[in-house]
């Protein structure tokens, strides 16, 4: 697994003065910024007269699309418009921000670039801000991913983007592209991730990856947890999870702490990620129909979306400390699984009866976010956040795109909804009905990993929230998983989610 071909980028950028029409074909991107439909025309028009000896009367252009587009006597055209976006209730928090209508609209360009075989583009950049021209790059690098070619190591000639930019105040620098490509390679790392077949990625393989191929500089400090330290620290329910599995489970915390501190401001407690590692989850004893367990590879996206968090953090020194966890387990089918009534103490002391083999992330995440919540001195989290594919009743209440918010905290509850919405990236805040936690009851123990009947996303986060030890926490109930091609996400597979949106609380927090 060549890491290395997932995050080189598929285009190489230069900055051009000016617009040079030649005359052997190539591609045109005209990226509008205005917001007035009547300068937007008189921009429309001036590039119609460039690209075209004489309007066409065969097939009229429309100019009332997103994305317009035309054959120009010095190669295609596309013009991206930006449109007014149409203002829904929610407080505005699932609308469609302009950093997402940008992303997808370059995004989709990608493909229109292969089929016509060009490689020499120019993007236009006419009065755009700084968040038109960061989607737009963005999006670009996003689609340009392609697991095959990743996989196998394809070598791919790459486009040469010359980039122009028009505009009377945002400018469009070397460092700005290396930032965003960055904040893109971040996504695909995850997507990657989450893409790559069970019989490559297991909790093993991920510690060799973070080892060795991801080039985080060597004063980001790594601690892997194998199971014999993980037995020696009481982390039982992370343990009973891969008991299954020929690859022993993992915990793996990588500490990042900020190598140049802001003058005048007093460090903030770190935030601490952690992130469901199920590397296939066949559901262990309490076996999932062959149907639900075709994407279980995908079952270690929280995990993915954490680790690509550690590394955006990491290459872009990010200025506030951050540790991030990754519980890592295979949840397979044995003589040696955990049985349905097994009775397993965890590293916070509760007393926990299996009462559901298929309920094992919010078990590996137990015991882990107890080893955030418990670090003390200038290590203690101020901010607990949790990213798992945990339950498939969150996508039955949200759909696939909409991650589920569950949270302590309704200040920390508005940043992830806010930072979810500008990164296109959206989530809902769902309730913590505190009485739904009697239904883990147990005669046994002092509760179940899981409850029957409905609510079960809800009691999934009840379980969760009391290995948080009273810190602000987050737990995002994601899917992870794009099931057909739509924007920047250029075909089925990882999506990369919710790492947009947690940069985006990142840089705000």
């Amino acid at each position: 697994m060549n890491m290395q071909s997932v995050l080189k980028s598929n285009f190489q950028f230069e900055m051009k003065p000016n617009i040079k029409l030649k005359t052997k074909p190539q591609g045109f991107v005209y990226i509008l910024g205005a917001k007035s439909a009547n300068q937007r025309k008189s921009e429309l028009k001036k590039i119609v007269e460039l690209h075209l000896s004489e309007t066409p009367n065969s097939k009229p252009i429309d100019f009332e699309k997103k994305t317009v587009s035309f054959s120009g006597k010095n190669g295609p055209v596309w013009i991206l418009q930006n449109f007014q976006i149409n203002k829904g209730t929610h407080k505005g928090l699932l609308d469609e921000s302009v950093y997402a209508l940008f992303r997808d609209q370059s995004g989709l360009l990608v493909s229109q670039f292969k089929n016509q075989q060009i490689d020499n583009i120019e993007i236009i950049f006419n009065n755009c801000p700084e968040i038109i021209m960061r989607a737009s790059l963005i999006g670009l690098e996003m689609a340009s991913y392609n697991f095959l070619n990743s996989f196998n190591n394809t070598s791919t000639k790459k486009s040469i983007v010359s980039l122009i930019t028009q505009n009377k105040s945002a400018k469009l620098d070397k460092a700005q592209i290396e930032k965003y490509q960055l904040e893109a390679k971040a996504v695909i790392l995850a997507r990657h991730l989450v893409n790559l077949p069970p019989n490559e990625i297991n909790p093993e393989s991920i510690e060799k990856i973070i080892k060795n191929e991801l080039n985080f500089p060597k004063s980001l400090k790594i601690d892997i947890w194998d199971h014999k330290k993980l037995a020696a620290e009481n982390m039982n329910l992370h343990l009973a999870v891969g008991k299954g599995s020929d690859t022993p489970p993992r915990m793996i915390h990588i500490k990042y702490r900020p190598q140049k501190k802001i003058a005048g401001k007093k460090a903030k407690k770190p935030i601490a990620f952690v992130g469901k590692g199920i590397t296939f989850d066949t559901g262990g004893l309490d076996i999932k129909p062959s149907s639900g367990m075709r994407l279980m590879k995908k079952d270690m996206g929280g995990a993915a979306a954490v680790l690509a968090l550690a590394y955006w953090a990491a290459h872009s020194n990010y200025s506030r400390s951050c540790d991030f966890y990754l519980a890592l387990a295979e949840n397979s089918v044995d003589a040696k699984s955990m049985r349905p009534s097994d009775l397993y103490r965890s590293r916070a002391g509760y007393l926990v009866e299996i009462d559901n083999t298929d309920a094992e992330g919010r078990l590996v995440l137990a015991d882990v976010m107890d080893v955030a919540a418990t670090k003390k001195g200038a290590d203690e989290p101020e901010i607990i956040i949790d990213i798992a594919t945990l339950t498939g009743a969150i996508k039955v209440a949200l759909g696939t795109e909409v991650a589920g918010l569950f949270t302590n905290n309704d200040q920390l509850a508005e940043q992830i909804q806010v930072a979810g919405q500008s990164a296109g990236e959206p989530n809902w805040r769902m309730p913590l009905v505190q009485k739904y936690f009697s239904s883990m009851s147990s005669n046994f123990a002092d509760f179940k990993n899981s409850a029957e009947g409905f609510g079960s996303a809800i009691t999934a986060s009840l379980f969760l929230e009391k290995f948080c030890h009273g810190k602000k926490w987050a737990h995002l109930d994601v899917y992870c998983w794009n099931d057909k091609p739509t924007g920047a996400l250029s075909f089925a597979g990882g999506s990369g989610q919710p790492v947009q949106s947690m940069i985006e609380l990142l840089k705000g927090i």
